[in-house]
């Protein structure tokens, strides 16, 4: 079974071979996973997120096409599957907030932004531009380009906008304050 290419794997495993499933599952579990890893940054996480793709490779099995290469097409489902995860997330956190529930650590610990209260208390030092690109990030999940298309701006503009936004946070969380930095 060692031979077959991937495409013939998953053309076997839709129709039915548990046994090329396993195959696969072998030949690219530690790709997907160190995916999974350089991107959510948090075991837990990936661990669930990677049950969630081969779910999703199982439900789509019979939709694969063999004139698609195999691994582009696993990893387009990885990479969905992250962008799922993350509204999904983030989407938590904003019900969480909303509903008046302490969360302990909005920020990502990545980022070294601080807890919640911090950083709600701290965004009033931000221009309406900041904030609202910041929203559109992390409480509605959007990926730069959809912020850009909101905000009627580029995506390396509102990437500049959301980097300028955290980089203010982080100061005057810190205390340090520092002058307001034009979007």
């Amino acid at each position: 079974m060692t031979q077959l290419t991937d495409e013939e794997l998953m053309l076997s495993y839709a129709a039915g071979d548990m046994e090329a499933f396993e195959e696969l599952y072998g030949r690219h579990k530690s790709r997907v996973f160190g995916f999974l890893m350089g991107k959510l940054k948090d075991r837990g996480e990936a661990e669930d997120t990677f049950q969630a793709i081969f779910s999703k490779l199982h439900q789509n099995r019979h939709r694969y096409r063999p004139d698609i290469p195999f691994l582009p097409w696993l990893f387009t489902i990885s990479r969905n599957a992250v962008i799922d995860h993350v509204r999904k997330k983030a989407a938590r956190r904003k019900y969480m907030t909303d509903s008046g529930y302490p969360v302990e650590s909005y920020a990502d610990p990545d980022q070294g932004l601080g807890s919640m209260d911090e950083v709600l208390s701290e965004l009033s030092g931000l221009s309406e531009s900041q904030r609202r690109a910041l929203e559109l990030r992390f409480s509605h999940g959007l990926t730069f380009a959809e912020i850009a298309e909101r905000m009627q701006t580029s995506a390396d503009n509102s990437r500049q906008i959301i980097s300028r936004a955290v980089r203010k946070l982080r100061s005057l969380i810190a205390g340090r304050g520092g002058k307001h930095e034009e979007d």
